[in-house]
């Protein structure tokens, strides 16, 4: 097991993002959160205790309840994000933003809270909680781990209901999803894939124009028309969608009456793509 400095930064930097959207928007604004932070808030609410302390508490133990569900970088990282967060949320106590406009506090604190779990979540770790909750989900249900994690965090949401008004907790809701819409971006949208299959009579220089002009592996199917009877080579391919509009540009370029689909790609784990641990 290696971890680099750079991706302990990249952890201590999303923990610090979302302490900072907690204390200057959502506290401010007396709205709730997903997970043990929002639970914690709960607590924030209720008794006046110090969501530093209590996230720390109720992270740790829930880490030691699905501590086998993660692999040892992960619990690393994890154990990383944990004390961060926690010492973040101290700090930065006093950083409070009191606003008049209301929708202000939901749509920019649940944006950069997003940022930060989409940091985190981005180099193997997890900021404990639920989110442990929703690793497992994608795991073993093939479910996305950010709509998991709304899924999740809106049970609480459904709890703080006990500290807030319904207008607070349709507020959160918006934050949480915005949130989630963000962590979608840094998971899934610094890497956008598509997949291309082609159907041609002349596949082998689209082939040679993958592999080396777009520098992709290109996998060879055998394929039979079903009126024609006709044996033909399908090629499949994935690729950046930056590298989309070149590629089609270039095959109509080989072969104007190539047969081509472009298919949206949620994971690829592989050679030149996000791998997961």
């Amino acid at each position: 097991m290696k971890i680099s400095l750079k991706t302990v930064l990249v952890v201590m930097l999303g923990s610090f993002l979302f302490s900072v959207a907690v204390n200057m928007f959502i506290i401010p604004a007396n709205l709730g959160e997903g997970g043990v932070t929002g639970m914690s808030l709960i607590f924030l609410y209720a008794f006046g205790w110090s969501p530093a302390i209590t996230t720390f508490v109720m992270n740790m133990l829930l880490l030691a309840v699905g501590y086998k569900f993660l692999s040892k970088r992960s619990m690393v990282l994890t154990i990383v994000s944990i004390i961060s967060l926690s010492v973040f949320l101290r700090l930065t106590e006093s950083w409070q933003l009191h606003l008049d406009e209301v929708l202000v506090a939901p749509i920019f604190g649940g944006f950069i809270i997003g940022i930060g779990i989409g940091l985190i979540v981005m180099v193997g770790g997890t900021t404990a909680g639920t989110t442990i909750l929703a690793r497992i989900a994608h795991k073993y249900l093939d479910v996305s781990t950010s709509y998991a994690l709304l899924f999740f965090d809106l049970i609480v949401v459904a709890i703080s209901l006990t500290v807030m008004p319904i207008e607070k907790a349709l507020l959160t809701t918006l934050s949480l999803y915005i949130g989630t819409k963000a962590m979608d971006f840094m998971i899934e949208g610094t890497n956008p894939k598509k997949a291309v299959t082609i159907i041609s009579q002349n596949p082998e220089p689209i082939a040679k124009m993958l592999d080396e002009d777009i520098g992709r592996g290109v996998t060879l199917l055998s394929g039979k028309g079903y009126y024609t009877k006709r044996e033909t080579d399908v090629l499949y391919c994935v690729i950046n969608k930056l590298q989309l509009t070149k590629t089609k540009r270039m095959i109509r370029k080989i072969d104007p009456n190539a047969f081509v689909v472009v298919h949206d790609v949620r994971d690829v784990l592989g050679n030149g793509f996000i791998t997961e641990d």
